[in-house]
């Protein structure tokens, strides 16, 4: 559920706030302003959410060959979560209201962090999607086994792309936390 709860309030958030625009700015910019702590609990929330799918990750593929690390990835990308619930992307692309229309030359040190922690977080799932791959080959998934190995392609499109434009790091994070749900809710099926 962490997928779908994450967009879901980010996209609802996103359209009721005054000044926020999802072609200047990402989602995490809703942790800023009167109303951002709305979008800390998000965080919060989707880490954990994200954690309680690594455990269950553990759980169904403990003996299978990548289970156990592609279980602690996931956990990386949950953790990833959690911080950034604690350091807040800088403001910018005019939000929140008052905000400089650019963004400055220099990210703030928790601006950074929060960056980092991104990063660090959504390369973990790209390699935990790549062992689940091997997995769903063994199983004879070919479907989720493709998907595995082509939604880490499609996030770090996004991360690149982020330099040009805000909506494809949206559209690429979002694509993983997507495919993260179907494939655990298709492993906990299982």
């Amino acid at each position: 559920m962490a997928g779908p709860v994450f967009l879901g309030g980010g996209t609802a958030q996103g359209l009721a706030r005054d000044g926020f625009d999802f072609t200047r700015n990402a989602i995490s910019q809703l942790s800023l302003g009167d109303l951002g702590w709305v979008q800390v609990a998000g965080f919060l929330l989707t880490g954990v959410l994200v954690l309680a799918a690594s455990v269950g990750v553990r759980r169904a593929l403990g003996g299978e060959p990548g289970g156990v690390w592609a279980a602690r990835l996931i956990g990386v990308f949950g953790a990833s979560f959690l911080v950034a619930a604690v350091v807040t992307a800088d403001p910018g692309g005019g939000f929140p209201a008052g905000a400089a229309g650019a963004r400055s030359g220099s990210p703030s040190w928790h601006g950074a962090l929060h960056m980092f922690s991104g990063m660090v977080g959504h390369l973990a799932l790209c390699a935990a999607f790549l062992l689940l791959a091997r997995y769903f080959t063994a199983q004879r998934h070919r479907g989720r086994a493709i998907g595995s190995r082509l939604v880490p392609l499609g996030i770090l499109a996004g991360f690149a792309g982020s330099s040009v434009t805000v909506p494809a790091f949206t559209v690429g994070a979002g694509l993983g936390l997507l495919w993260l749900s179907a494939v655990t809710a298709r492993l906990i099926r299982a």
